[in-house]
């Protein structure tokens, strides 16, 4: 029996293509709060903006991790 719609192509990213691929997906989510937020207030924008907060920490963090993985490795001493 032949398959109506294909499998996904298999795609392996690295760390880092995933990491820059998450921070993208939290800017257009908080890009959206952000608009949700500038519609007549609706009982929901105080979680709209809690989400917003959030949203800003998961970027920072992807942010530093991103920092970490482009850094060279430096040999490190042990004390």
């Amino acid at each position: 029996m032949l398959k109506i719609v294909p499998n996904p192509p298999h795609t392996y990213h690295s760390l880092e293509d995933t990491l820059i691929q998450a921070a993208e997906y939290a800017l257009c989510a908080q890009t959206i709060a952000q608009q949700a937020v500038l519609q007549p207030k609706s009982p929901g924008s105080v979680l709209i903006m809690a989400a917003m907060h959030e949203l800003e920490a998961l970027r920072a963090l992807l942010e530093a991790a991103l920092i970490q993985i482009q850094l060279p490795s430096e040999p490190r001493t042990l004390h």
